[in-house]
């Protein structure tokens, strides 16, 4: 730290043979924001600045595609209805609508599409091909990510109807019997239930951040 160099004189300062004061050479204040570490501090807060905007930039990017894709889901969906024929959402799409799942009061539904891949299910719930198709008979099973499409799942309680809208028109109502947690090494679902269900799984805890948990939280729901 700088020290008094005279007695009552400026701190830095040295008095000459004449009584008056000679600036030290070094031991003077520095200019503002001449020293190194201003220096990197503006440069790290100017990248951080720069990440934020790409963050925001690339946030907006995401929402915008999301939304598109819902609105050509959509489109695909009421041309089935309407015709009877399967349609793809977009020219590269791998799947398509097959119902529509509407989980108590909570918004208009969301689309099932076909398939469970990682893909699908950035656009919606996905079905496993090897299930039976959803509001028919056998167990459908669904899947979904919990922290998007299935984060309803959380409030979701024994006795709350579940709605499937198939391509024909038909509506069937289930009923939600259990929900559980279990290891997704153990789960064994039943291909042939004795009455038609609805399984909706996605990954537990429902409020974790960190992916790779091996749980699965199973909702199962059977048709009025």
């Amino acid at each position: 730290m700088d020290r008094v160099a005279d007695r009552g004189g400026p701190a830095g300062c040295a008095p000459d043979r004449g009584g008056r004061s000679t600036v030290v050479p070094g031991t003077g204040p520095r200019k503002a924001g001449s020293s190194p570490i201003g220096g990197v501090l503006r440069w790290l807060a100017l990248g951080l600045v720069a990440v934020g905007l790409w963050l925001a930039g690339s946030g907006l990017a995401i929402h915008a595609k999301a939304a598109l894709a819902q609105v050509l889901l959509q489109q695909a969906w009421q041309y089935t209805q309407v015709t009877g024929a399967p349609l793809r959402p977009w020219p590269w799409a791998d799947t398509r609508p097959i119902a529509r799942l509407a989980i108590g009061d909570r918004g208009p539904g969301l689309f099932v599409l076909a398939g469970a891949s990682g893909r699908t299910l950035a656009f919606g719930p996905g079905h496993h091909d090897d299930s039976a198709l959803p509001g028919t008979y056998g167990n459908a099973v669904v899947s979904a990510h919990r922290d998007t499409h299935f984060r309803v799942l959380r409030d979701l309680a024994v006795g709350d109807a579940v709605t499937i809208e198939r391509p024909d028109g038909a509506l069937v109502v289930y009923r939600v019997r259990s929900a559980t947690v279990v290891d997704h090494r153990n789960l064994v679902l039943p291909r042939h239930p004795a009455t038609p269900t609805l399984t909706l799984i996605t990954c537990y805890p429902l409020d974790a951040v960190k992916p790779g948990t091996p749980l699965r939280y199973v909702v199962v729901a059977t048709a009025e």
